[in-house]
């Protein structure tokens, strides 16, 4: 297995990406669906410059985060806010997927959501996404948001997952309740090609930089 990719999600501060930036991140993730850490396409455009800053040699690549979005939002966003990458975290069909792809050119990842008894909350069969995926993420259903709860998912259910990315040579993520105390124990067991973590990182739901930096120095050694 190659080095696993960091990804650091919920940036709101132009102040806490800038205390990141010598840290070895891949992906920094701005949410857009109805969150606490929910910004807007403006916001999202004062912190995108701050990635060009970075120390470590690769600039991390910007991910927008959004739960069933209409195509109207997703325009209005990156209008102002030209991401890299859109995480669709909701229960977007395949065909939705396709139509974001082709008018925007834009990497797609696909989020499912793992429910308690290690089923997948509402998605379409994983083979209908063939083709049109950059990346696919494993994350623990929330009913309020979708994801982002902070709770570990049944790992188990992971495998035919990271089969099916491997396959077709697309990275593997694996999110929920992740921090500085599990994150190494799940990349033994899974073996992803990436981990995301948002409040595994914060103290009082603020983003906290001695735990992302302890978080970078557990995946990456």
């Amino acid at each position: 297995m190659g080095e696993v990719a960091v990804k650091i999600c919920g940036l709101q501060s132009v102040e806490v990406l800038k205390s990141m930036v010598n840290l070895p991140v891949d992906y920094v993730g701005f949410v857009f669906a109805r969150s606490k850490r929910q910004i807007s396409g403006s916001h999202a455009a004062e912190l995108l410059p701050v990635l060009q800053t970075w120390s470590t040699g690769a600039v991390p690549q910007s991910v927008g985060v959004f739960v069933n979005p209409t195509l109207e939002e997703l325009d209005e966003v990156l209008r102002q806010a030209p991401l890299d990458i859109l995480q669709l975290h909701g229960t977007e069909s395949p065909d939705f997927c396709r139509k974001v792809k082709d008018a925007y050119g834009v990497k797609i990842f696909k989020a499912f959501s793992v429910k308690t008894d290690g089923s997948v909350h509402a998605g379409a069969a994983l083979a209908e996404y063939d083709v049109m995926l950059d990346g696919l993420l494993l994350d623990t259903y929330d009913p309020k948001y979708g994801g982002g709860s902070g709770v570990t998912f049944n790992w188990e259910a992971a495998e035919p997952f990271r089969q099916w990315a491997k396959e077709r040579g697309i990275p593997f993520f694996a999110a929920g309740g992740l921090h500085p105390g599990n994150v190494r124990t799940l990349i033994d067991t899974l073996q992803p090609d990436g981990v995301d973590v948002s409040s595994g990182v914060e103290t009082d739901g603020v983003k906290d930089i001695a735990k992302i930096t302890a978080f970078v120095e557990r995946v990456k050694g």
